[in-house]
């Protein structure tokens, strides 16, 4: 989700906390739309990111340093000058703007002191960092902008700095309920887009818990609201303001598995069956989330050249599936041409030759009659040899074609469990074993330049029941493979999504007796790392490792077992704890 007002709010009070009375050692300028400020209080030394990047504009302390062009652009020099080493005196938001502004006490050239003001303004395409006076006079920005450019505001040095009217939106935290029910309530507009369009700093989602905490869907006009649901909402969105007012924030980040899905300076309830995971400030929650989401983006674009290369070869197993088995079909017809033979050769005699078919009783069917087509040109022994040779020729077909088909189903099976295994991956290092499976496969050419082995660095996924029992979840086919048969003892439980690619599940019985609870966990993972993921609901086999067998000449993590349990498992990782 973008940053929010709420968000920023958060991010003040942190800056706040960690900023105030503190004096600015080093201001760098690391890209052209981006500041990194090394303020020092208390003998701590912090790094505070400023980015007023279109795509990205973020606000967050961070440990890691970034390089410096050579020569510091126009706008670190002159920030340089007039507020290296000053003194940081307070932190503000106006509103619930996306804005902050950071004011700074100086000395000026004569020895006098002074304030200047540093404001970020995190509004998307529009961001920007500005530098007033204590006047609100624009000295510089980052960004210059003209009329040309925008019709509302100027950002050019000399220009009077103000913030750009939002269309007449409430400020949430000031607004009265009379106002909420006249200006927001009035809105021809669903009731979760009427309070994010009608007040300044709260974004959808946040729009969207609201509605859900006051048991309304957020897709229901407005309008149509009754005076009861109304106060409700009313209340509902005041108490959520009175936690921002007084600061009682909670920074989160939503997982849906391992990926991160939203995260908000407030505790969110939308997403019962997703994991939550809290942090003690913002700046990691802002860190960590682009950054895993960066992570996220970079292994599906490194991962879409071996997608292709399993997807092509899909398409083209798909096709020779087809074929074989419209080929299969056409055998069916074999029996047929056994029976007109064998019907020839006892009613053949009837024939005095030149006939083009011969009706006689079908002893394979109740002596119901059968007319056999026939070549007039040829006896009747004749007849018979040609439709035993069909019958031999398709018959030798049927048998060879029952082991192509295994043999192509089975090459479809495993380019299916590969292609599940590259939507899990999350790692670089996951993706090595994927391109060495597909490499020994023969989907991938070894060059020669390859004979060194790539150290393999990926470990399968460990989880931490609610009971304390240690499960296994294996990424690829190798990870099953070595999970199943090397790592797990007999006695262990195994677990996998019937009928269909996914991960093997190992339960580390430690010779104790497994809670219904781990069982139900653990077949929640074998339904989530499987391509049943997206499902309600996805059947489960389970049976101890002992009686889980790899056939002979199986390909990895391929097995055979019988006697299984099953089980009916909702994919997810609710109740499990991942171990780093």
């Amino acid at each position: 989700m973008a940053l929010d007002g709420i968000t920023i709010a958060c991010m003040a009070a942190e800056m706040r906390e960690k900023l105030t009375g503190g004096r600015i050692a080093k201001i760098a300028q690391p890209e052209t739309d981006e500041l990194m400020l090394t303020v020092k209080n208390q003998k701590e030394q912090l790094r505070l990111l400023l980015s007023a990047s279109a795509s990205l504009p973020l606000v967050y302390f961070t440990d890691k340093n970034k390089p410096n062009p050579a020569t510091a652009p126009g706008f670190c020099m002159l920030l340089r000058k007039h507020i290296g080493g000053g003194k940081i005196l307070s932190v503000t938001q106006p509103g619930l703007e996306r804005v902050l502004r950071i004011e700074v006490e100086h000395l000026d050239e004569l020895g006098d002191t002074c304030r200047k003001y540093l404001i970020i303004e995190l509004m998307g395409k529009h961001s920007n960092i500005i530098f007033t006076d204590s006047e609100d006079k624009i000295l510089d920005s980052i960004k210059h902008i003209s009329l040309n450019v925008s019709s509302v505001r100027e950002v050019l040095p000399g220009r009077p700095y103000f913030i750009p009217e939002t269309k007449q939106k409430r400020n949430p935290l000031s607004i009265t309920e009379d106002e909420f029910y006249e200006h927001i309530c009035t809105l021809p507009q669903p009731a979760g887009k009427a309070l994010y369009t009608g007040m300044t700093g709260l974004s959808p989602l946040i729009a969207e818990e609201i509605c859900f905490l006051a048991g309304l869907d957020s897709d229901q006009p407005m309008q149509a609201l009754g005076e009861k649901e109304r106060l409700h909402l009313y209340k509902t969105f005041q108490h959520l303001m009175e936690d921002v007012r007084e600061e009682r924030f909670s920074p989160n980040i939503i997982y849906q598995g391992e990926e991160p899905l939203e995260f908000a300076a407030l505790p969110l309830h939308l997403y019962p069956e997703a994991g939550q995971k809290i942090f003690p400030s913002m700046s990691q929650v802002l860190e960590t989330y682009y950054a895993e989401k960066s992570t996220i983006t970079r292994i599906r674009q490194k991962s879409a050249e071996l997608r292709k290369i399993v997807q092509t070869a899909l398409e083209r197993n798909y096709k020779k599936y087809d074929l074989q088995q419209k080929q299969q079909r056409d055998t069916e017809k074999r029996e047929k041409y056994r029976i007109y033979g064998e019907l020839l050769q006892t009613y053949g005699y009837e024939l005095s030759g030149g006939e083009k078919a011969l009706t006689a009783p079908n002893y394979y069917d109740d002596n119901k009659e059968i007319t056999i087509p026939l070549d007039s040109t040829l006896s009747a022994q004749e007849n018979a040899q040609k439709y035993f040779e069909r019958y031999n020729k398709l018959k030798r077909t049927h048998e060879a074609l029952i082991d192509l088909l295994a043999e192509t189903k089975a090459e479809i099976d495993h380019l299916e469990s590969i292609r599940t295994a590259l939507a899990i991956a999350l790692l670089e290092e996951d993706l090595v074993e994927i391109k060495r499976e597909l490499q020994e496969s023969g989907y991938i050419k070894k060059h020669g330049g390859e004979k060194k082995k790539v150290k393999v660095t990926s470990k399968p996924f460990h989880y931490l029941s609610s009971d304390g029992f240690h499960i296994y979840v294996g990424k690829n086919n190798f990870q099953n493979e070595e999970l199943t048969f090397q790592f797990a003892s007999g006695g262990d439980w195994w677990f996998h999504a019937k009928g269909m690619p996914g991960s093997h599940v190992i339960v580390k019985s430690e010779g104790k007796e497994l809670p219904d609870r781990v069982y139900e966990e653990a077949g929640q993972l074998a339904a989530y790392y499987s391509s049943g993921r997206d499902a309600e609901k996805v059947e489960v086999d389970y049976i101890q490792k002992k009686h889980v067998k790899k056939p002979a000449a199986g390909k990895p993590g391929f097995v055979i077992y019988h006697t299984n349990y099953s089980l009916m498992a909702i994919p997810g990782l609710k109740g499990l704890t991942l171990v780093e």
